[in-house]
């Protein structure tokens, strides 16, 4: 059966990604598109239209699952409104703080809820990796350097973040430290972490972890947006039907 999908922020980057990515799919559908600032015309064949009225588009359109990638308010009204109306919420959406998670988990007592920094395969190997790299390398140092194009707000990234809480949940860490100036050695257990913001990059993280002369690198390059946007069509398929609840990527991944 085809799994009937609403998408959130319709003509921002990944909006129009996953509109692609839905009309490139054999096992779902776009049944809506709404975005908060009016556009006119279509995007991938689909109307966009006013986010004010996403609560009566989701009531006439019974969608399956909503896809979201917007900013952290805009989210958490969306996650709101799916979990009154039994409709299960997929969200890439980055820059949340401990209160908005809480509110995005309420959500999920609803309704099946599956919230993922990145979508994209790889990194999800790389989460996989990582930890293991760390307790095979006892007392080296590591540190983390993030790139991304010059319009993303919040650093470090959502999936930087996803890396370190892995990399400190393996090793022995005295907290991390957001880019040195002047003076400033290497504190012992310290976990460097570095944000760039330059042109138009769609997504780059490496971890270098170094001691006993010797280095490891582990890197992952996002070449194309379309990979975070076909992962979460992937997500939104697998979630879709689900009992209500907390679910990640690597869930759907793993299954």
């Amino acid at each position: 059966m085809t799994v009937r999908v609403g998408v959130t922020g319709a003509a921002g980057r990944m909006g129009r990604e996953v509109l692609a990515a839905v009309a490139d799919s054999d096992e779902c559908e776009t049944v809506f598109a709404v975005n908060r600032t009016p556009i006119d015309g279509e995007i991938e064949g689909v109307a966009v239209e006013p986010a004010g009225e996403f609560g009566a588009l989701v009531a006439e359109r019974e969608p399956a699952v909503v896809v979201d990638f917007t900013g952290p308010e805009s989210a958490l009204e969306y996650a709101s409104a799916c979990a009154d109306a039994g409709v299960a919420f997929v969200t890439g959406t980055t820059g949340f703080d401990d209160t908005d998670r809480e509110s995005l988990r309420e959500a999920s007592e609803s309704v099946p809820v599956l919230h993922a920094p990145n979508f994209a395969r790889g990194v999800q190997a790389l989460v996989n990796v990582v930890g293991e790299a760390v307790r095979n390398l006892p007392g080296y140092d590591v540190e983390l350097v993030e790139t991304h194009h010059n319009g993303k707000r919040d650093a470090p990234s959502g999936t930087a973040n996803r890396l370190l809480s892995e990399i400190e949940a393996n090793g022995e860490f005295g907290g991390r430290t957001h880019g040195r100036e002047g003076e400033a050695p290497r504190q012992e257990g310290e976990i460097g972490v570095h944000a760039l913001r330059a042109g138009d990059v769609t997504g780059e993280h490496e971890i270098v972890i170094a001691g006993n002369h010797e280095e490891v690198r582990l890197t992952h390059r996002a070449e194309d947006r379309g990979v975070f946007a076909a992962g979460a069509v992937d997500a939104a398929t697998w979630i879709a039907g689900r009992k209500a609840g907390w679910y990640d990527f690597a869930d759907v991944i793993d299954e």
